[in-house]
């Protein structure tokens, strides 16, 4: 397993995230149990922090305020790469950052866009990032993948190259 430390950490967790649209922000309900919901990511800033939009009023944006902690898991099912992020939530209301970020495309979750009562960002700052990428190439990987189901056999360690990152 590579593991990326230091300066080149973040610019790392960017690269793997940024042309992910959807991710899955697991937060804890207040029994304990590990709560999913897909997200529209926003942007990933030179701090490292990942933006999101919500709504105030919603279980994830409680969740995130009682147990910080949170995972993303983002999943590029065509060019075989995932993601899982570990790190810590924030509830931001900046209205020059929710300028930046906003775009018409959310209209559909808020009404009045930027004026739409309770609308709030959600930040989380990376801590670990662990992924898993074709370490060759796609067609290198499905080939090896097809050679290990014709042989019944493992398929070789190399085919994936599964990496930490720790910012």
């Amino acid at each position: 397993m590579t593991e990326i430390t230091g300066p080149d950490a973040l610019a790392r967790v960017k690269e793997l995230v940024e042309d992910i649209d959807f991710t899955m922000l697991t937060t804890t309900d207040d029994d304990g149990n590990l709560v999913s919901r897909p997200m529209s990511t926003r942007q990933m800033d030179e701090a490292g922090d990942i933006w999101f939009f919500t709504s105030e009023d919603t279980d994830k944006v409680d969740e995130a305020r009682a147990h910080r902690d949170v995972g993303l898991s983002y999943c590029d099912a065509k060019g075989m790469r995932y993601v899982s992020v570990g790190g810590t939530a924030a509830v931001v209301h900046d209205r020059a950052k929710m300028e930046e970020l906003y775009s018409p495309s959310l209209d559909i979750w808020f009404e009045d866009g930027l004026d739409t009562p309770g609308i709030a960002l959600l930040s989380v700052t990376p801590k670990v990032t662990e992924f898993w990428e074709p370490s060759k190439g796609k067609v290198a990987m499905a080939a090896g993948m097809l050679k290990a189901l014709v042989s019944k056999d493992t398929p070789d360690d190399d085919i994936m190259n599964h990496g930490k990152i720790v910012c």
